[in-house]
């Protein structure tokens, strides 16, 4: 008989960890659960949903996915209420929120919620809750980016739906807001058998080198992110600049797209201009599923950027703190919970703090090394696909004992 996909990280994990996932999974075998989000390629989101529902399945709990449709129009509005949602200003008309309602009665029309737990992930399908009325099911709001600060008047627009939910999910803390629903905290995380996160061989890294011309004799400063504005990638490129003043380097600016951003293109544009000239600026479109190329990619890399200006939580960042490489981040949002400053990476504020920390990291191997030793097992304690199954199957209990501050296992 095949050993089941679950059991392979019995050997990741501590094994009381692991007794606790099955023993917590043995209490909801059965429960049916629909996820749904705004798309099924690109972004943070899909790519967990794509790890942790067929080990959902393996567990005995019944898991479906469903992705909202909408149209280019609809989304230049979600990413309008997604930016505001950050604090990055953004105009929220009244055209624009008919478009938000309209396209949610389609999707409600096409649907059908007949699970026990539906769980809705970010502001773009938080309106379908309205469906809610006719279903049996307890709805969970799933918050994966940063509300912390959050432009008013959206807030005030997502806030009517969000408040209509049996439970609300956020990645930290400090996203959360004040609602008459509980609230609960699951920390996004990786899954370490994933093609992108499991270990290498320097052959598979160095032909993924060569095929995109990275001369690994030299250093290397790479950040792995969308091409979106919140991730700064000219920041970035400002920073790589600074650092090559003193140290003969390259920067690989790796990302791809999400078929819920329209702002992609525009940022890929203008990224590919500021990088004009500078043979040693690698600025790579990737393909969907292009993941062993962005495993050997922060494998290969001296140092890994995340010059986040807003962040929910920055899964990049976990990926190569897992594989043990010294980071450099930006101190926002999630980015805060994962790097603990002078133990496993440094964080920073402004494009020159980057500068001068990448520098000092690249002049230091050692000290480099022992940030990702201490950024790898924080990960594996705090951050890994395990952590995230045992913390949804605990909801799942919640969810069945609603009002109890206390709940006998």
């Amino acid at each position: 008989m095949a050993k089941s996909k679950i059991e392979e990280y019995s050997k990741i994990i501590r094994p009381q960890n692991f007794d606790e996932i099955m023993m917590l999974a043995e209490r909801v075998r059965g429960r049916r659960i629909k996820m749904v989000n705004a798309t099924a390629i690109g972004g943070g989101v899909a790519e967990i949903l794509t790890r942790v529902i067929p080990l959902f399945n393996e567990l005995g709990i019944k898991t479906k996915w469903e992705v909202i449709k909408g149209s280019g129009e609809f989304f230049g509005v979600t990413k309008a209420l997604h930016n505001a949602l950050h604090n990055n200003k953004a105009e929220i008309t009244e055209q624009m929120l008919n478009i938000f309602n309209e396209t949610t009665k389609t999707n409600i029309a096409e649907m059908i919620f007949d699970e026990d737990v539906v769980i809705i992930h970010d502001p773009q399908p938080a309106g379908l809750i309205a469906a809610k009325e006719k279903s049996k099911a307890k709805w969970v709001w799933r918050c994966h980016i940063d509300t912390s600060h959050p432009q008013p008047d959206a807030w005030n627009f997502i806030k009517g739906f969000v408040e209509k939910y049996d439970a609300s999910i956020f990645s930290t803390p400090w996203f959360a807001k004040v609602l008459p629903i509980p609230q609960y905290f699951i920390y996004p995380a990786i899954d370490p058998l994933a093609e992108k996160n499991r270990e290498l061989s320097a052959h598979e890294i160095n032909t993924v080198l060569q095929k995109y011309k990275v001369d690994r004799s030299r250093p290397i400063i790479t950040q792995i992110s969308r091409f979106d504005y919140l991730k700064d990638p000219l920041g970035v490129i400002e920073t790589y600049k600074l650092v090559k003043k003193h140290i003969d380097c390259q920067l690989v600016l790796a990302g791809g797209g999400a078929t819920d951003d329209p702002e992609g293109g525009q940022v890929l544009s203008e990224v590919q201009e500021a990088a004009k000239g500078d043979p040693d600026i690698h600025i790579l479109l990737l393909p969907p599923f292009a993941d062993l190329e962005i495993n050997a990619l922060q494998r290969a890399s001296t140092v890994v950027l995340q010059k986040s200006l807003r962040e929910g939580f920055g899964l990049t960042v976990t990926e190569a703190l897992w594989k043990a490489k010294p980071v450099v981040a930006s101190a926002v949002g999630g980015i805060t919970l994962q790097v603990i400053h002078n133990f496993t990476g440094m964080l920073v504020h402004s494009v020159e703090g980057a500068a001068y920390q990448t520098r000092y990291l690249i002049n230091n191997p050692q000290i480099a090394k022992k940030l990702g030793e201490y950024g790898r097992e924080h990960v594996r304690e705090k951050f890994l696909i395990t952590r995230k199954i045992r913390n949804y199957l605990l909801l799942l209990i919640a969810l069945d004992n609603p009002g109890r501050d206390v709940i006998q296992l």
